[in-house]
């Protein structure tokens, strides 16, 4: 790939992070529809792992489809595009381990200021939901890539062909 197609891709990659992390900050500290307008008298938080995960599975049938959807399957796909914009951004080789770190960052800066501000709850299941959400989308874009190169391969090898 050329270096200015690459950096084209690079900056596109920045400009929709700053706008995915804008969205996801929007949804996650200030949306009506998760009841985000007034916040918490005390500060809510749940420090035990597995914890809200198992209390969602258990009770499943008591919750409706959508917060039970939402709080387990959307902490994971929410955060896949962090997996797939951050190595379209970076010009370095990112592996597993920096997307993890990166996912777990940001994670981290959001539950805190649901903290902080009393709005939600700050949740260790959400860092460890998020994170594994971030891998997901990192493992689509490693997959993604090693079909593109097999594709560019192949034109480089017929176009040799021909010529």
């Amino acid at each position: 790939m050329k270096k200015q197609t690459r950096k084209k891709i690079g900056s596109a990659s920045l400009f929709l992070l700053i706008i995915y992390g804008g969205v996801v900050l929007y949804f996650v500290l200030f949306s009506d529809r998760l009841g985000r307008v007034e916040g918490y008298s005390t500060y809510r938080y749940n420090l035990i792992p597995f914890e809200e995960i198992r209390r969602f599975i258990l009770y499943r049938d008591y919750v409706s489809t959508e917060a039970f959807l939402l709080n387990l399957l959307g902490n994971l796909l929410v955060f896949f595009p962090v997996g797939i914009l951050i190595p379209l951004w970076r010009t370095k080789k990112t592996g597993s381990i920096r997307i993890m770190l990166y996912t777990f960052l940001f994670t981290l800066s959001i539950e805190t200021m649901q903290l902080i501000t009393r709005v939600g709850v700050f949740d260790v299941d959400d860092l460890l939901m998020n994170t594994l959400g971030g891998i997901g989308g990192w493992i689509c874009y490693r997959i993604a890539l090693c079909v593109y190169r097999q594709m560019y391969k192949r034109k480089v090898q017929s176009g040799k062909k021909k010529g």
